[in-house]
């Protein structure tokens, strides 16, 4: 049972945040003024409740069902988690619709390619 402790302790989260691009230069300047650089930033298109948006061009209604979004992926020890959500939270909200989602996950395992080292 000693393990299970320790590794329980010792967990890594992943958190997978949905927003809007031009969020995300706040998002990256918060997690650096904090000291978190490692991250990974892809392009993403969806859509959440709202079901896309509707634009009005040349005099008539385009409907557009997938959305730009940007994915950051952080992956955070435990202890650090709540504290990085807030920042994520507090730096993407603009209090409006569309300002995306968090997702967060387990990691149970890291391993550091260059040298093999395994961080449980």
């Amino acid at each position: 049972m000693e393990n299970v402790s320790t590794y329980e302790v010792n967990q890594m989260q992943k958190i997978e945040a949905i927003i809007k691009p031009e969020r995300f230069e706040f998002v990256k300047k918060a997690l650096e003024e904090n000291k978190i650089y490692g991250l990974n930033v892809s392009e993403v298109e969806g859509r959440g409740d709202q079901k896309g948006i509707v634009l009005q061009y040349r005099g008539g209604e385009i409907t557009v069902d997938l959305i730009t979004k940007c994915k950051v992926e952080v992956v955070v020890k435990d202890k650090d988690l709540q504290m990085i959500l807030d920042l994520i939270i507090k730096a993407a909200r603009t209090g409006k619709i569309g300002d995306g989602r968090i997702f967060v996950s387990p990691v149970t395992q890291s391993i550091r390619v260059r040298t093999g080292e395994i961080e449980e």
